[in-house]
Parts: structure tokens; sequence; C-alpha cells
């Protein structure tokens, strides 16, 4: 529901020089290249009021292994992560169905319009002292905490300022919390955003818990969303609680990792399966903070002829922290099961280069971390150092495509693919962050052909297009020409993910992406210009996705496993669907050399693609009959028809290309590169330019 950030050239900010990439982790800096600027939120931008300014140096903190939890609290029942049920969760009264017990949830989200079906937190249908919500655990719990917010609403501004809890065993006879003799009063919001936490001056046992508001904003009112931190505890009624079966065992981490904390877990990593992985650095974060990348490959450093390139991202929106913890545990997973010799995993790590950057915002995650999973609230962290959305500060390609389309300029005088970044992106006083400039120069130089970049806050996948074609609309079903395997993609990924197949599930907050297999066409759920997936679509070779990983932004520490098993099949099968389609070489038939940059297309798709520096190209396509051309500068074209199966196991469909007559010059063994090729490297070298000098 965020809208979409201005287009245009804001001012400049400053970007650090792209460090050479090192064989390991090296040590890091004691203090950022450049002295910290105030950290802020981009117009339009919906955030707690007076967010924290960061001291210090992130890198050489001194941080707890997970983020900070008070002293005796428990973990959440899981009102955010919907482990807790509607069933329940109720309420004294509600003003309708939209504001019920059911959406009195942390960080839950309302719709767009006033009066939505799907509101943004629970009011009650009258405003006194008598008003409560309830929560059932639906077993004894030890009650140690509780997290409050007000509403979510971009209408009327609505939360409570203190309140009571009260626990009971039956839901009649209530136990309210004491400080000392006296029942206790917990302060509560000041604003509608920023979470709240109260400890209770001491636990109290109970199966039922409840918030009874005892003041709200005089001109709001009775409204919130809450969190409740509890233990269970053995039930005497019940007696297979009492020796619960132990989880299964695993010797992945489970829990968060800081900045220093992740790239200790991949040294150990490349340290345990040196053969196989490569840690190296793309570039660094405004704060001076590296943006490491881990490669998984049978022979670590190398592009391999015929061996497709596959990535990774986490983290671009620093508190949306689960695909963090996913890609960590996936190169433990993927190290471990190697050196077991599963059958599998050795297919996969021999037949593709895996390239997984676990943060590509490592400022804004370690401002999250430092509030925790519970207190980031929905926005903190969100953005890096300089208040920039790395979702919306890629160059957008679509408008000068669908322009030059709508004047019959495609393909013939307009690239359909390997879209040239435009001039004004290029100039010094764009705002390009410098984690976007890393990222950019890292897409040029690996031949990448598939991606997903992990998102979190709903259970759903997207797809390009990510920008609405009609430039007013705030959605609009705006398909590529590859639709056809955008959407397999994606649904490979969500029939997959055991959270978004479960028949039981609810929405996280208002869109029921069920309807629709968990998959959506991403300008069709809300428009985003600048998307990193439209960015790779258009620029390079490489097709993206989206995928929303969770409800919860920030799941607790304890509910990492179950996460990690919701996903572990889906990030499998997703790499696997890199070998779909078909691939080849593209040669010069005169000395059999590869020829790089040649044009591969295929017959009813209008979107081509290029061979790599060695000649080799891949093709993500759907089963199907398809006639495939190969043209170059210099040479003669050649079609040749190529069929693709059902099987997950790539078509051979190579080219031997004859030099053009009248092209032959002495000596010359490869053609020079086209305009729009010329065009693109002049910018880029430009961008990176303005980068380092900034």
């Amino acid at each position: 529901r965020d809208p979409p950030e201005p287009a245009g050239c804001p001012p400049g900010r400053t970007a650090p020089r792209d460090p050479p990439e090192p064989a390991g982790c090296p040590p890091e800096r004691t203090a950022p290249r450049d002295p910290p600027k105030p950290a802020g939120c981009p117009p339009g931008r919906t955030a707690p009021r007076d967010p924290p300014k960061p001291t210090g140096c992130p890198p050489e903190r001194t941080a707890p292994r997970d983020p900070p939890e008070p002293a005796g609290s428990c973990p959440p029942l899981g009102l955010e992560s919907l482990r807790v049920l509607d069933t329940q969760l109720q309420a004294s009264s509600h003003k309708r169905h939209g504001l019920g017990a059911h959406r009195g949830r942390l960080n839950i989200q309302s719709g767009l319009y006033d009066g939505d079906f799907y509101d943004g937190g629970w009011c009650a249908g009258r405003e006194d002292t008598e008003q409560w919500l309830q929560v059932d655990a639906r077993r004894l719990t030890r009650f140690t905490g509780v997290v409050t917010q007000g509403l979510n609403s971009i209408w009327t501004y609505d939360w409570v300022t203190s309140y009571k809890v009260q626990v009971s065993n039956d839901s009649h006879t209530w136990l309210p919390s004491r400080n000392g003799t006296e029942e206790a009063v917990f302060p509560g919001n000041k604003d509608p955003e920023t979470p709240v936490l109260n400890l209770l001056p001491s636990p109290l046992v109970g199966r039922f818990l409840r918030i009874n508001p005892q003041s709200w904003f005089p001109n709001g009112t009775v409204c919130l969303r809450a969190e409740v931190l509890g233990c269970p505890v053995p039930d005497p009624n019940d007696a297979h609680t009492w020796h619960p079966p132990a989880p299964p065992e695993s010797h992945l981490d489970f829990r968060h990792h800081n900045y220093k904390e992740m790239r200790k877990l991949m040294k150990r990593v490349s340290e345990e399966c040196p053969d196989i992985t490569r840690v190296y650095s793309i570039g660094e974060s405004s704060r001076g903070l590296r943006l490491y990348v881990m490669e998984i490959s049978d022979n670590p450093g190398q592009h391999e002829v015929g061996e497709p390139e596959f990535r990774y991202v986490a983290g671009m929106h620093g508190n949306e922290v689960l695909g963090r913890e996913l890609l960590l545990n996936l190169m433990e997973f993927l190290c471990r099961e190697f050196r077991r010799g599963d059958p599998r995993v050795v297919q996969l790590v021999t037949d593709t280069r895996i390239h997984l950057l676990p943060s590509m915002n490592p400022d804004g995650y370690e401002t999250a971390y430092e509030l925790g999973s519970e207190l980031a609230g929905w926005a903190m962290g969100r953005w890096t150092y300089e208040g920039i959305d790395l979702n919306h500060n890629f160059a957008d390609l679509n408008t000068a495509l669908w322009d030059a389309e709508d004047n019959d300029l495609v393909p013939h005088k307009f690239p359909n693919h390997y879209i040239p970044i435009p001039e004004y992106y290029t100039f010094a006083n764009a705002t390009v962050a410098p984690e976007t400039r890393a990222v950019i120069a890292w897409m040029q130089r690996y031949p990448f052909v598939l991606s997903a970049n992990l998102h979190g806050g709903e259970l759903v996948v997207t797809y390009p297009f990510d920008m609405t074609r009609t430039y007013w609309k705030a959605q609009e079903l705006t398909p590529t020409p590859d639709d056809g395997v955008f959407r397999w993609l994606a649904t490979v990924y969500a029939t997959a993910n055991l959270a978004m197949a479960s028949g039981e599930r609810r929405r996280c907050h208002y869109d029921d992406f069920t309807r629709f297999g968990n998959i959506i066409n991403g300008a069709n759920w809300h428009t985003v210009a600048g998307s990193m997936n439209d960015f790779s679509y258009l620029h390079t070779n490489c097709f993206e996705i989206t995928v929303e990983l969770s409800c919860d932004k920030f799941p607790h520490a304890s509910e990492l496993p179950e996460e990690w098993e919701n996903n572990r099949e889906s990030l499998l099968l997703f790499m696997e669907q890199v070998h779909r389609g078909i691939k080849g070489v593209v040669r010069d038939s005169d000395t059999e050399l590869g020829i790089p940059n040649a044009i591969i297309s295929v017959d009813g798709i209008n979107h081509d693609v290029r061979t790599a520096s060695d000649g080799d190209y891949w093709r993500l396509l759907n089963p199907g009959e398809y006639e495939v051309t190969a043209r170059a500068e210099g040479y003669e074209a050649a079609t040749q028809p190529c069929r693709v199966y059902f099987e997950n196991v790539p078509t051979p469909c190579s080219f031997r290309l004859a030099r053009a007559r009248g092209r032959h010059r002495p000596g010359r063994t490869r053609p020079g590169p086209d305009p729009a090729l010329r065009l693109q490297r002049l910018r880029l070298r430009r961008l990176r330019a303005h980068g380092r000098g900034q």
C-alpha cells in the first residue's frame, strides 16, 4: 500500500567507490567513509514521528547474538504472524466487522478506503473503560508482556494511551495485573504506528488475557493493534503437554544475525566447504558496510560455458528480515548436503552457479535489528541510511520502451531488450543509492539467467511488469512478452511454499491472494516505478520475480525454524527452474570462437536475449515448439526450430554463423558492438564515474 516514489532527478547522494572483490571477508573499517547524514523518510511515507538516529559505527558494535529482548520476556503468541487464529480473538464490542477483534493484530495494514471491510485494527463500539480485547492462548500460558499500536488508517487518528491487563483460566473470573497492591495501569501509545512494549510487573499464568483500555487519544476513539508475549506451561488437565515432542533436529543456525554475525556465518560456511564456495563483495552501503555475496558452485570464481548463473537477493528493505535468514540457512544447507552427497543438491551445485546476496540494505537492517522483532514496527529500517527506498531506485526503462512501442520503433530502431540506462539517471545530481549502483554493476559482471528478490509483509509471489503502463493508474494488469514464463516461475514458488499452499491460511492484511493462486502481476497489485524486477528484465537477460515471504516482516527468532520448513522446497525448486527452456553457444563458423552479444530471438515473443562473453546463452521458455533466430553484427542470421520438453532439462540449441558478405576484414576475428551496446556501455561508465566522484 505504499505509494510509488516520485520520478525525476532529485539531488544526488554520495556513494563510496566500489571496492575490489576480495577472496574472503576482509576486516571492516572502524568508521564510515563519509560522515553520517541524518536519516529520514521520503515524501509520502508513513513512519514513526521520531526515528532514532544511528550513532557510532555499526560494523564494530558489539551486539547480542539475537535482537535485544527484555529480561524475563517470552516470545510472541503470534497475533502478527497469524499463528493466533481469528477465533482466538474476542472483544467486548466493535464498530463494525472490519474493525472487529480479528483485526487487532500488531502491524496489520488497512485497506485503501475509509470504511474498508478489512480495516487497520480493532475499534470498540463504545467509548468507556469497560471495553476489552481478549486473546485465548488455548492452553495455560505464562504471560509476560504486551505490545500495542494504534489504528492503521489514512483517514483517522486513533490510539489507546493507557490500559490494564487481566488474566483468566475460564474467561469468567479475571485476575488483574498488579503493581504492588494496586492494579497496574500501563502507558499506551503516542501515535498510531510506533509499537510500545510493557512488561508485566510479575508474569501472570492463565489461558485468557484481556487488554482493557483506560484512556485514548482525545480526538479519537478506542482502537488498538496488539501482540502478547507468553510462554506455554504444562497443563495438568492435558497429559500430552507435559512432555511435548522434541522439535526436529537441525544443524542450521536459526537466529537473527546482525552484520558481524552474518559475516562470521558466511566465513564459517566458506571454510567448511572451500571447494564449492567463495565470498565476495559487490560494493558498500552509504555507511560503509560491505554487500557480501556467497557463491556456491563446483568451480567457484569462474564462469563455465553452458552453466547458467542464478541469484537470490534479500534485504532490499532492511526491516524485511526473513529473506536474509533464509539465505544464510540456504548457504549452510547446500554446503552440508553437498558434503553429505545428497544427489539433488550435488546436481544443483554442479550444474548451476549460485549467488546469494543476503543483505542488500545492511544499514536499514541494523536500524531494525537494534529495536528487535516486535518493536521495529512496519517501516523502521525499510529505507537506506540516506532515506532511499531501493525498490524504487533503479532506472525506469519501462517508459522509454512503451513510448518506442507506441511509435512502432521496436525492435528495428529501439531494442526490446538490453535497454540503455536513461541519460538523466547518470547525472551527478541523480538520486542513485550506492547500494543500487553496486547491484547494477553486479548485474553487468555476471550473465544471470534467473533471480528472485525476497521481501516480507505479505504471502504472495509477484512477477513483472511492476509498473503500470497507464501512468496515472495505481493498479493495472501489465504483462511482459514472457508472461507465461513468469506466471510459471511464480507458481512454482507459491505452490511449493507450505504457508502459501495451506488451505487454512487467512489473508495477511486486506488482499486475498489465495483466489489468484498466491501469485499476481506486480503492476496489478500496486505500481512500482524503478523496480529491480523490471530493470533486470529490460536491461539484462535475467528474469526476476519478487517473493513476499510472510505476513510478519520481522518474525521472532523462535519462528525461524518453521519459516525455513515453509520455504526450503520452494527455494530449491525455484533454483532448478534456471534449467528450463533452451541453451546453446553461438559460434563463428570459420574460427569456432564464441560470438559475444549475439541476439537470440524467439518467434512470437517480443523480447530477445544476448549471448555472454563466450558466446553461450540461456533462454527460459515453457514447453512447446519454437522458431529461434541468432544474429550478430557482421554475420548472416540463422534460424532453426527448437523444442522445449516438459522435463526440467534445457534443450540444446546452438548456432554457427557465417560472416556476412562484404563484411570480412583481414585480421579481424570479432565484430564490433552494435550502437545499442555502445550507448549502454557509455551510460554505465558515466554512472560508475559519478558514483566514485561523489
